[in-house]
């Protein structure tokens, strides 16, 4: 299985795998958004798959970390979403391109980055959950980027709670992005080695988040992986646009 990656390769992924999974675990979403377009520059058979699968693996870590704040109300309308955007995003990975790709996961990026800069005040409701979770699916299928609309939405709650909610919509909604890449034959078994190779990585996030939850500054913290974020997004346009130039 080690034939499906070189060894630099792997290590600077892990790394890339080890920042997102402490943002996620401290500040409740970013394990995808910092590594999807950086570890879509080291290697395009990172994204989505083994990305949405190491997404579960930190939310369900951290949601045993924070059940006690759980409140579920509502996150299956959100879930319910996710089906037919997942869909959405898969037919348009089936399609599109490895440069387009890499630009649609640069401008997820950036939609996000921009999207987190600002305060929205939503009502949350079936419908808002809904069209958050069709959103969800579209950027997670795409770019394994699922978090910032639901995150949006869900803003209001208090740390721990915004945490344990994004977790759970997290864990059922990366089952749903697998199968719907299962059935449309975008899921291969190298994924899923690929996705075990990566694992300690999150492990050793969620642990290193676990000691440093409530001693760190989450805005300051927020605001340095905005900025990391915006960095990786434009390296990714410029190699991307680049590979579209006629050579």
């Amino acid at each position: 299985m080690f034939s499906m990656i070189d060894p630099q390769t792997l290590a600077l992924a892990s790394l890339v795998v080890f920042l997102g999974a402490l943002t996620q675990s401290l500040i409740g979403f970013g394990l995808a958004v910092v590594a999807s377009p950086l570890l879509y520059i080291v290697d395009p058979q990172l994204v989505p798959a083994p990305v949405i699968a190491m997404g579960f693996s930190i939310a369900l870590l951290t949601l045993v970390r924070e059940r006690g704040h759980l409140e579920f109300n509502g996150l299956q309308y959100a879930l319910l979403g996710r089906v037919p955007g997942g869909f959405i995003g898969a037919s348009l990975l089936l399609f599109a391109p490895q440069p387009i790709l890499g630009l649609s996961i640069a401008a997820i990026v950036t939609i996000a980055v921009i999207l987190s800069l600002y305060k929205f005040s939503l009502p949350v409701n079936k419908k808002t959950l809904f069209g958050a979770g069709v959103v969800s699916g579209i950027f997670g299928n795409i770019a394994a980027i699922g978090g910032p609309p639901m995150a949006i939405l869900l803003a209001g709650k208090d740390a721990s709670q915004f945490r344990a909610a994004l977790s759970a919509f997290f864990i059922f909604s990366s089952m749903i992005a697998l199968i719907i890449l299962a059935i449309t034959g975008l899921l291969e078994l190298k994924h899923l080695w690929l996705s075990l190779m990566l694992l300690p990585s999150v492990i050793l996030g969620y642990l290193v988040a676990g000691r440093l939850v409530g001693r760190v500054d989450k805005e300051k913290t927020k605001m340095a992986t905005l900025v990391l974020c915006s960095i990786s997004a434009l390296v990714l346009t410029v190699k991307s646009v680049i590979e579209l130039l006629p050579q």
